[in-house]
């Protein structure tokens, strides 16, 4: 691998169903940035805000909530995970660090868009994404039954969301959000059935092209 500085410091998003691997390839995407040269800065959805918080609540099945609440409050906590003055991502990134993202709108959309209308998901968080896009949207994409599998081996007990039933639509709502804002969004699918290293050296070869030196 080629670990030649980079000066541009980006904003990258991770994306998957359940299961596909994201936490292990932000891991190994963080130490070759590293080496690089970039100050990496790693944040997931939902956050660890109050808001953020209540989703997670929610989805461990110690809140009740409509899943038109949920979208609803993925929207609020997406708005404040970007412009939360101390640690919101447009100030990282204005401190000149990388960030990766552990999920973003795209997995509302897919999650969301399940249960309601996928543009409504959309435009409710049409905001977020006018305010800032990922450089590159990463998808890791397996199949549901391979996601169930890893879910059941390492896990005590499964979260909302996480059933065979909903991974498949999920995986396919994915897809036609994909479709939908080819022309908006930079989005890279990697096989998520292989080994770490393979899938991270793919990614490693899609950010190099777009860091540059510039």
């Amino acid at each position: 691998m080629n670990y030649s500085t980079m000066s541009k410091n980006l904003f990258i998003s991770f994306e998957g169903i359940d299961g596909s691997g994201k936490s292990t390839q932000v891991k190994l995407l963080t130490e070759n940035l590293k080496k690089a040269g970039h100050k990496v800065y790693f944040t997931f959805e939902p956050t660890d805000s109050p808001i953020g918080s209540v989703i997670t609540n929610i989805f461990k099945h110690r809140i009740e909530a409509d899943h038109r609440t949920i979208a609803g409050l993925f929207v609020a906590d997406r708005l404040d995970h970007l412009l939360n003055k101390t640690n919101g991502i447009i100030k990282k990134l204005e401190e000149g660090f990388t960030v990766i993202t552990d999920r973003y709108y795209f997995s509302s959309y897919a999650y969301q868009g399940t249960h309601m209308s996928l543009d409504w998901v959309i435009e409710a968080n049409s905001l977020s994404a006018d305010l800032l896009r990922p450089d590159l949207n990463i998808f890791i994409d397996i199949e549901p039954e391979t996601g169930m599998k890893r879910l059941n081996s390492g896990r005590s007990s499964l979260e909302l969301y996480e059933n065979i039933e909903n991974l498949r639509k999920v995986k396919e709502k994915y897809f036609e959000a994909f479709e939908k804002l080819k022309l908006k969004e930079t989005i890279f699918k990697t096989n998520g059935e292989r080994s770490p290293e393979l899938i991270a050296a793919d990614i490693w070869n899609e950010v190099s092209k777009i860091a540059g030196n510039s």
